[in-house]
């Protein structure tokens, strides 16, 4: 299966770009059948002009040399052009095809992959999968070569074209024999550089926090051994592809020597003409460079192979969740087209992993604190709102449709959650809170709820200033309110909130409380935390105990009644 869908990469590869690769083949075809014919015409030309001294027919024959080179460099010109815009469109199409798996909204690929291995095979392999579109022309117009030179060969001596007929695939066999022999080695280079680019992106990521710690020395050691790996599977991969390399030009160099002998003592018994023994040594000449590429096809078809596994295995990750068929239209108030979302949630017996059985309603104007200790029991039940992973039993629905039957993109509109290390983009503070212009909610207004306004004053143009790469100017506080901000403008029907306040102090903590019970009111919003300050402004509290205990009430009511809620918000 493996090998069925690194060949299916391949054809979409070459197929993609049929536009530009059958008129770059057709000229390099053309282009090799001219480079055949140039020791032919001057075999011609020491036969019918010099040996004879008939300087009319010299002249002719010269023009028709200067022809056929300029026939030929033409078509290497153009071709050339046209191979490149091949390799360069089946790159980016591969690209495309790995991005669109990546961001489809049936997720998978972010729990196999790490963010650095995805880097690697969409800017390494793509480009090794790209490079078929001049592989096949090149190796088309090869053959082409070969077969112009074995006609010519077999009208002078069928003895020597069935030399050649006979010693090819020989040939050939042992060098395919040999570069099958490369692709465990390129899969494994291939496969240490994409973990060694993981480890750099992911120390990159944390570089704040790792200085923070002082671990510095260690993260140097990790990527240091890691990058060490990586070299060794280079080296071994380089050593394995120049032996397979030195043994093809071995092999095809002793087989296009012993065609130069068997011709040469052809000549010398006058088998042959002075004129043919010339065509043939210039064509023995020349047959090394189409073979060398059919040789080296073999083995970039190899590598290509290896790449070509990679970008299938990203490509065909399972899906996470499965798309729904219906939508929830429109997002927001009563149109002439239907009564708007109301954002009434319902969880019917949730369970998944550690989370189990859990019951809930809301519904407009209610802000609901679910306090959950346990973080994996939290990460399930976020898991399971934002339709990342699907109950294992029970339901969850919105205005009566439970969530497997909605449309994703439609579903993620209507449900938007946002957790405490969501990610912040390149770009100013103000385009990563509403990135498509001026949002549902003002930009000040999000910003205020969500206690950034403080953020965006600080900073030298204020929200039109540039955050740096995933936010890295910011503090872990100040990004983090941010991208409440962010949550907050999309003003979606239910708002889940994931610890939205673990970075910043307790003053801005209550801030932020306040804020989201003034702008969410009306709409529906469930906050999965531990803070009291956030579960004090809830209108109720659900407490998931850690053994499945359950507990509902005001944050008030349930502090002053039960140990079990009292140890876990309060200590």
């Amino acid at each position: 299966m493996r090998h069925a869908a690194a060949r299916t990469v391949m054809l979409q590869a070459v197929l993609g770009q049929r536009r530009h690769l059958v008129p770059g083949t057709a000229l390099l075809v053309l282009h090799q059948v001219c480079e055949s014919l140039v020791p032919i015409v001057i075999g011609a030309v020491v036969d019918r002009a010099i040996g004879t001294g008939d300087t009319a027919v010299l002249v002719r024959w010269l023009v028709a040399l200067a022809v056929l080179f300029a026939v030929l460099s033409f078509a290497w010109f153009t071709n050339a052009v046209s191979t490149e815009r091949a390799c360069q469109g089946a790159e980016h199409d591969a690209r495309l095809r790995l991005v669109d798996r990546v961001l489809a909204p049936t997720g998978g690929v972010e729990r196999r992959f790490k963010v650095g291995k995805l880097v690697s095979i969409a800017n390494t392999d793509t480009a090794e999968v790209g490079r078929l579109g001049d592989h096949v022309p090149g190796a088309i117009g090869a053959g082409a070569a070969v077969v112009v030179a074995l006609g010519f060969l077999l009208a002078v001596d069928a003895r020597l074209g069935l030399l050649i007929l006979a010693g090819l695939p020989a040939v050939l066999a042992v060098e395919k024999l040999l570069a099958d022999r490369l692709v465990d080695r390129w899969a494994d280079e291939q496969e240490e550089s994409s973990e060694a680019a993981a480890v750099a992106t992911d120390l990159m990521a944390g570089l704040r926090v790792l200085k923070g710690l002082g671990a510095e020395r260690a993260a140097a050691g990790r990527y240091r051994r890691a990058s060490q790996k990586s070299l060794g599977a280079t080296l071994r991969a380089a050593s394995a592809e120049a032996a397979a390399n030195t043994a093809g030009m071995a092999v095809h160099g002793g087989f296009l020597a012993l065609v130069a002998l068997v011709s040469g003592r052809m000549a010398a018994a006058g088998t042959i003409t002075i004129g043919e023994f010339v065509a043939v040594v210039g064509l023995t000449q020349f047959l090394i460079a189409p073979l060398e590429t059919l040789g080296g096809t073999i083995t970039s078809v190899a590598e290509a192979s290896a790449s070509a596994n990679r970008v299938a295995k990203v490509l065909e990750t399972p899906p996470a969740v499965s798309d729904g068929w219906r939508r929830l239209d429109p997002l927001s108030g009563d149109t002439a087209e239907g009564p708007g979302v109301t954002g009434r949630l319902v969880l019917r017996g949730v369970s998944r992993g550690k989370l189990s059985h859990l019951d809930l309603a809301a519904g407009p104007g209610d802000m609901i604190g679910l306090a959950v200790p346990d973080p994996d029991v939290a990460r399930e039940l976020v898991a399971c709102l934002a339709r990342e992973s699907d109950p294992a039993a029970g339901t969850i629905e919105i205005d009566g449709i439970p969530f497997e039957d909605l449309e994703l993109d439609s579903l993620r509109q209507a449900v938007v959650v946002s957790t405490h290390d969501a990610t912040l983009f390149e770009g100013t503070l103000a385009d990563n809170v509403v990135p498509y212009g001026e949002g549902v909610i003002p930009l000040d207004s999000a910003l205020e709820a969500a206690g950034a306004a403080s953020v965006a004053e600080g900073l030298p143009a204020g929200a039109a200033t540039d955050l740096g790469q995933g936010g890295r100017f910011l503090s872990g506080g100040q990004a983090q309110r941010v991208s409440l901000a962010r949550a907050l403008a999309a003003d979606a029907p239910v708002l889940v909130l994931h610890d939205p306040t673990t970075a910043v102090d307790s003053v801005t903590e209550q801030q932020v409380a306040d804020g989201l019970a003034r702008l969410r009111d009306g709409r529906t919003t469930l906050v999965i935390t531990t803070s009291p300050a956030l579960l004090a402004a809830c209108s109720r509290v659900v407490f998931v105990g850690r053994k499945g205990s359950r507990l509902y009430g005001t944050h008030a009511r349930l502090v002053n009644e039960a140990a079990e809620y009292r140890r876990a918000v309060l200590s």
